[in-house]
């Protein structure tokens, strides 16, 4: 397994060069390294077992792959996939399909790494590949957009990195482990590059423009994958470090409201999406112990609700409201939308009932008012009206039937929710959150300041988030 793990890691950085060799042969070799990351993830799953590769022992760069990876890793796969079927008769040249597997391979580097430097690396990767998919069409726009998603991640990695060099320091190893015995400003420093890597709470408000001005397909690869390589090591460091359970899962109640709030009142579809990533992240880091299927849930649906939303004939839900679109392309969207609201029958109802389950008991008042924005934010989608045409590309449907399929085979994942009780909370839920929409939302025009959005201002709120960081340190710490 030792050597399949190896080999698995290095495939997708040796195709991705062997692309530009082999340029007829570009879609079929990223394909081929995305059901690699599918098969893989189903052997951990089948292994059941914790898998520990220690490549520097002695400087603690480890790699660590169990139950919690293979989620991560399915999740990777199966998105991709599914960008590479929507790109297949698209005129996207060996370059996109280059990066995107470089992208591909990068973040399962990420969800792979238990010590400090070797996701550094691997996030860093990952930034180069996603500013280059961002800029791919070469507009002004799309440029601009792909040098803020890189300063801003560069900026964020270098608050990382002297957090990391500082653990080194108290703990002569680079090992998540370090953590326990490390200063609170090195707690601090890596916590709030992670934040803004993973669109967290403030600092991750550089995530809407990001994904709502991208490509259609680049988008769903950000929100469904590449946000969470940055949300992963939060989890993992909470589950290898209690001390640091508290300080990640205050961090994902604050996400998922500050998401949800923006949402319900976003008018652009794309944005709306975008902001509701954000508000998901704080459900994965809300509950960590099963936020890996959470995740995978909602890297299904929040991708192919990207490559749904590309297909409308507009971004702006007013003008959507007085545009009926293709009924087939609206029962897709309801699916979707559906699963991410808690409806049984698909996996998001099953990911929600779990987490519920694994919230301590001063976190279920605000996930439930998130949950109940959920449902307000999505019923925009399922009240569209329908019956007209809506043309798609042609690889619209393959990408989207792997998308949704995964979201009702992934049901079994947690059948034990099917009871009554369970099934009562979220339907009352979705219910409340129609009508509220219907009643009051659907008429509200509020317009919410995008000033926060700005690059000098999100350097700002970095500095502001490492100060609470600081101070949270301290008082965990007992100092």
């Amino acid at each position: 397994m030792n050597n399949i793990t190896i080999a698995w890691i290095a495939l997708p950085f040796f195709l991705g060069f062997v692309i530009y060799l082999l340029p007829r042969l570009d879609k079929y070799i990223a394909m081929c390294v995305a059901l690699a990351s599918v098969g893989y993830a189903a052997l951990l799953f089948a292994q059941k077992s914790t898998l520990t590769l220690k490549l520097l022992d002695n400087f603690g760069v480890i790699l660590t792959l169990d139950q919690l990876t293979s989620y991560f890793i399915l999740t990777n796969g199966l998105v991709t996939a599914a960008v590479i079927l929507y790109c297949w008769y698209s005129d996207k040249t060996a370059f996109f399909y280059g990066q995107a597997i470089i992208l591909h391979g990068s973040v399962n580097a990420a969800f792979a790494c238990s010590d400090l430097i070797s996701l550094y690396v691997a996030l860093e990767v990952s930034g180069i590949a996603a500013f280059l998919l961002i800029a791919y069409p070469r507009t002004d726009r799309s440029i601009w957009v792909a040098l803020r998603y890189l300063f801003i991640s560069n900026v964020a990695m270098l608050f990382y990195l002297v957090g990391a060099a500082l653990v080194y320091q108290a703990h002569n190893s680079f090992s998540f482990e370090g953590l326990r015995v490390a200063p609170p400003e090195a707690l601090a420093l890596i916590f709030v590059g992670l934040l803004t890597k993973g669109g967290i709470f403030v600092s991750g408000l550089w995530l809407p423009l990001t994904h709502s001005e991208s490509e259609t397909p680049v988008s769903a690869m950000l929100s469904g994958v590449v946000v969470k390589a940055g949300v992963y090591p939060l989890v993992r460091c909470a589950l290898m470090v209690p001390e640091i359970d508290p300080i990640v899962r205050t961090f994902g109640v604050g996400t998922a409201l500050l998401g949800v709030f923006y949402a319900v009142f976003e008018k652009d579809t794309k944005r709306m999406l975008a902001f509701h990533t954000v508000s998901q992240l704080g459900f994965i880091l809300a509950a960590p112990i099963v936020g890996g299927f959470y995740a995978l849930t909602h890297g299904l649906v929040k991708s192919a609700l990207f490559l749904i939303a590309g297909a409308l004939p507009s971004r702006n839900f007013k003008e959507l409201q007085n545009q009926p679109i293709g009924t087939s392309v609206w029962i897709a969207l309801v699916i979707a939308s559906f699963s991410i609201s808690g409806f049984p029958l698909l996996s998001g109802f099953g990911a929600k009932v779990l987490t519920t389950k694994n919230l301590l008991p001063w976190q279920a008042i605000a996930m439930n008012i998130a949950a109940l924005g959920t449902a307000i934010s999505f019923a925009k989608f399922i009240f569209l009206p329908r019956g007209g045409k809506t043309a798609v590309k042609a690889g619209f449907w393959a990408a989207n039937s792997v998308l949704i399929a995964g979201l009702i085979i992934a049901n079994v994942v947690y059948y034990e929710a099917y009871t009554v009780e369970n099934i009562i909370k979220p339907l009352v839920t979705i219910a409340i959150g129609w009508v509220a929409y219907l009643l009051i939302f659907k008429r509200t025009i509020f317009k919410l300041p995008r000033v926060l959005e700005q690059f000098d201002h999100l350097i700002g709120v970095m500095s502001l988030i490492l100060v609470l960081l600081f101070w949270k340190g301290l008082a965990w710490l007992g100092i």
